[in-house]
């Protein structure tokens, strides 16, 4: 095989893989139903491994977990776990729809990393704070702390 017959086997190949994770249009030659059903599917193994990185934040969201991060996800290609996690609870955090136990693991994750929303997250230097929706995170010692202020009696 030569070189520009592998060269556009491999663009072909790279251009299958974006359409089926960012929901770009059927490639000809695909039929619909089943390409369709291979998305739903790998949009599906990604929420088992965010999941997996941000056990709390699907927890929060139970039965809301799998067609909430599809949905925001089927148009964005993956970043890994971790970052796809950290980006969609700042998503939810932004839209006032982060759950409880979703900001108390967003905080303890600004706590701990630093993660700009492009590059690799890194490990922050401690003491450090964390905040998502009404959750403080402190950092001290290889240690986070999770604060939260109590809830106020309602008015008289």
């Amino acid at each position: 095989m030569s070189g520009s017959g592998a060269d556009d086997l491999a663009a072909r190949q790279a251009a299958l893989v974006a359409a089926l994770v960012t929901g770009g249009p059927v490639p000809p030659g695909f039929r619909s139903a089943p390409w369709e059903a291979a998305r739903a599917a790998l949009l599906r193994k990604r929420a088992g491994e965010v999941a997996r990185h941000w056990p709390l934040l699907a927890a929060g969201l139970g039965a809301l977990w799998v067609p909430s991060f599809t949905d925001w996800a089927a148009r964005r290609p993956t970043q890994g776990g971790l970052r796809d996690g950290w980006d969609f609870a700042r998503h939810l955090r932004d839209r006032a729809q982060l759950p409880t136990l979703g900001a108390d693991e967003l905080a303890a994750r600004e706590a701990t990393g630093r993660y700009d929303g492009h590059t690799t997250p890194r490990p922050r230097r401690f003491p450090a704070l964390g905040r998502a929706a009404g959750a403080v995170a402190v950092g001290f010692a290889g240690r986070v702390r999770l604060l939260r202020a109590a809830p106020r009696p309602p008015a008289p």
